[in-house]
């Protein structure tokens, strides 16, 4: 059986990709699934990270985000039974890649597949499901009232979070940076209920756009948004051409609202003591968005498990898209 698989680059050289031929052990774990994969999602291999937790491979596995159906179980798994449909995200040190076309996992990993949910549509969107659950109810605290700053909602990540927020209750602005993203942005519908713009308003920062910041006051009466959400920021005045149409650090905290939150991708963040005070004087706080921590810690596996159950659940209901 073959799997793709990555070997991380030792210099600035780019990585390289091999498929490998993978056996699976004859007998299963106490509590593991084997399942008959049929369909996975590719997402970024962060090598850093994978180093940083203890993980030394050669090789990488490629493809974690899978859906397929059980075709045995082990002697101690009680979540689920052969041809039952599953979804989940394989761990950081999982020995199979995601494209193989039967892989071993723990039963702590998965749940239930909707029955009319594809598998395509939800390997494709579990992880960006999983960031949006974790930015906006793990650590914003969201709830009704709210207001949201999405940055890129155009983004898949993005997506996300204003679907879930909207049905929550939460007013929900988002930045544009190019004119198609912003008339996509401003004919975003729910696919059921009442067929008002997900958006109340999308902010252009393309080029000749209005500041940021005036027009984020303007749309909450001067008080600031309640959360702000990125994909990444700009860290510093000298930026290059990728980065000058990502916000600046010091303009996100000046949007943030009197005890808001701020929920950051940006994981080499640095604030300076004038963006801390700035914090300090708005009681405002700073949350970094990782969304590995689930299955790189097992300390709220089960919290894990109704998200990605809830995540499958509005996919099925067309809450989420």
């Amino acid at each position: 059986m073959k799997g793709l698989f990555c070997q991380a680059a030792k210099s600035d050289a780019e990585h390289t990709f091999v498929i490998q031929e993978t056996t699976l052990p004859d007998v299963l774990g106490k509590h593991q699934v084997r399942v008959q994969v049929k369909a996975c999602g590719l997402s970024p291999l962060d090598f850093k990270l994978i180093q940083e937790v203890g993980i030394q491979k050669d090789f990488l596995p490629v493809g974690r985000e899978v859906a397929g159906v059980v075709l045995e179980v082990g002697p101690k798994v009680t979540s689920f039974q052969p041809e039952d449909e599953v979804v989940g995200v394989l761990p950081l040190d999982s020995l199979c890649s995601g494209l193989c076309e039967v892989i071993d996992v723990d039963e702590y990993y998965l749940v239930q597949k909707p029955e009319k949910l594809s598998s395509v549509c939800v390997a494709g969107a579990l992880r960006d499901g999983v960031c949006a659950y974790t930015a906006l109810h793990t650590h914003a605290r969201m709830a009704a009232g709210h207001t949201l700053l999405v940055m890129d909602g155009a983004s898949p990540f993005g997506l996300m979070c204003i679907q879930l927020a909207c049905y929550h209750g939460v007013k929900v602005l988002t930045t544009s940076p190019s004119p198609q993203k912003q008339t996509f942005l401003e004919q975003l519908r729910p696919s059921i209920g009442i067929q008002d713009p997900l958006v109340a308003r999308v902010i252009p920062v393309h080029n000749g756009s209005p500041d940021l910041l005036s027009a984020v006051l303007e749309e909450t009466g001067g008080l600031g948004v309640d959360i702000v959400v990125d994909s990444e920021v700009c860290l510093h005045g000298e930026e290059d051409e990728e980065e000058k149409l990502l916000p600046h650090k010091h303009d996100i905290i000046s949007v943030l609202g009197v005890g808001g939150h701020w929920v950051t991708s940006h994981k080499n963040l640095q604030l300076d003591p004038p963006d801390c005070r700035l914090l300090y004087l708005k009681s405002a706080s700073v949350s970094f968005l990782n969304p590995e921590v689930w299955t790189a810690s097992s300390a709220q596996q089960g919290r894990y498990l109704h998200i990605l159950k809830d995540i499958v659940e509005k996919m099925a209901a067309g809450v989420l898209r």
